[in-house]
């Protein structure tokens, strides 16, 4: 929290429908002392067609310093950037120049799916044993999806992590507690349930994910299932408290069947096993049905579709991302088990399509998604990108693309910053990395 305000964004920008494109990875200048601030300064091309960059991660963290798999040497340099449809992984050196950022190496799908018998890698996590990173399913597109690791150094696919998955089927994120040897993970469906875009038919039978897994970090092994139940669907984004002491952390739900509700849940140790508590419901808000897509035209309503959520380093403050409505929202976790709403604007949305202060007179389509904190938490960015197939069914007129950034208050409140309004002609941006790191890249082994 003490290191310098970070200078650059590296931001994930995938090419829309029908666009002859191949994706990239951009850099945009967050310095507010520079005269190109909030532009684009750089990218770095993909060099194949297709690939879906999604979620990507740092080479290395603090949990590279921890006592009983040291890697004191390596350093935050590289990132681990994955296609989310291509199955393909690209390492991209960040120096000497970070706004030339080059790409080192790239591990193709045959060589992931022969040494795990995973394909879609999703999300990435430096661990100390090396780097983590989790795969949706199966190379034929169903499942299991799991967890598979690379080599820190050489970015060598070393193979599967689980060494008995349990009951585990579905896959998304993951994230752990290097203090309580606990790994957890969440649902989202096999790549076949998404890639075409959400089922209406498997969505209304409760087949998405609904379930968080704990796992033996060390041994590898599952350990309990945590049900949230089945109309809860779409059990996401996941982030534990920082604190190595403290074992809890939240996890983001994207809908629930019984009224398009959105919400936030607590896990947490209880006598000696885990549980979970919703601590967090978002209602859905009315709307006229001509308003409305194909899809929600029924339901008269415009759902949150929580589907981003981030933890300031210090565990104060969570920041969630309500993509369907428009809503992005700020609580007090300091007492986790009772969040208190401290923020909220609202930018884009299905309905509202609320503009940007910068330009007042501009409708904007997408919503708050993929959000990142700084370092310090006075700084937060987001895009508006969920998923290419999803994006077009929630915003069939289009999804545009842009980045904001917000200030956020030392004891609360968020407010846009009127200066910082990235927007994208070319490319879709969906997820954000902050140079020398941000609140959701690091794991802490010393309290």
């Amino acid at each position: 929290m003490q290191a310098p305000p970070e200078k650059y964004a590296f931001v994930a920008a995938l090419n829309p429908p029908g666009s002859k494109l191949n994706d990239a990875l951009l850099v945009v200048d967050v310095d507010p002392s520079s005269r190109t601030y909030g532009q684009r300064v750089g990218e770095v091309k993909m060099p194949a067609f297709g690939d879906e960059l999604h979620h990507f991660g740092w080479n290395a963290c603090s949990s590279a310093l921890c006592p009983y798999a040291p890697h004191p040497h390596v350093e935050r340099r590289y990132l681990v950037v994955p296609g989310l449809r291509s199955s393909r992984i690209h390492i991209i050196d960040t120096k000497p120049n970070p706004r030339k950022p080059k790409i080192v190496k790239v591990i193709e799908p045959e060589e992931i799916f022969a040494r795990t018998n995973y394909s879609r890698p999703h999300t990435v996590h430096c661990g100390p044993e090396g780097i983590y990173m989790s795969a949706l399913g199966a190379p034929n597109g169903d499942g299991p999806g799991g967890i598979f690791m690379l080599d820190c150094e050489t970015f060598e696919v070393l193979g599967q992590w689980e060494v008995n998955r349990g009951p585990q089927f579905l896959q998304y994120d993951f994230w752990w507690h290097l203090g309580f040897d606990t790994l957890l993970s969440s649902e989202w469906g096999t790549p076949n349930m998404i890639e075409n875009g959400l089922q209406p038919d498997l969505l209304l039978g409760s087949k998405y994910g609904h379930q968080m897994h704990v796992w033996d970090l060390r041994r590898r092994r599952h350990l309990q299932a945590l049900d949230l139940g089945k109309e809860q669907q779409m059990v996401l984004e996941m982030r534990p408290a920082h604190d190595p002491t403290k074992a809890y952390g939240f996890v983001g739900v994207v809908v629930s069947l019984k009224d398009l509700s959105a919400s936030v849940w607590l896990w947490h140790r209880n006598n000696g096993a885990w549980d979970v508590k919703k601590v967090i419901e978002i209602p859905a808000e009315p709307a006229d049905p001509e308003k409305l897509p194909p899809m929600l035209k029924d339901f008269k309503a415009v759902p949150p579709l929580v589907s981003d959520i981030d933890l300031s380093l210090d565990d104060r403050f969570l920041y969630v991302s309500c993509w369907g409505t428009g809503e992005f929202l700020q609580y007090d976790v300091s007492d986790p088990f009772n969040p208190k709403k401290t923020g909220s604007v609202r930018i884009g949305g299905i309905v509202n399509r609320t503009p940007h202060p910068k330009q007042p007179d501009q409708p904007l389509a997408g919503g708050p998604q993929m959000v990142e904190v700084s370092r310090d938490g006075k700084r937060i960015y987001f895009t508006n990108s969920l998923y290419a197939a999803w994006d077009e069914q929630f915003y069939p007129d289009g999804v545009g693309s842009w980045m904001v950034k917000l200030d956020a208050g030392r004891n609360g409140g968020i407010a846009f910053d009127e200066n910082f309004f990235l927007e994208s002609n070319d490319y879709r941006v969906h997820q954000v990395r902050l140079e020398g790191g941000d609140s959701s890249s690091d794991s802490f082994c010393f309290p």
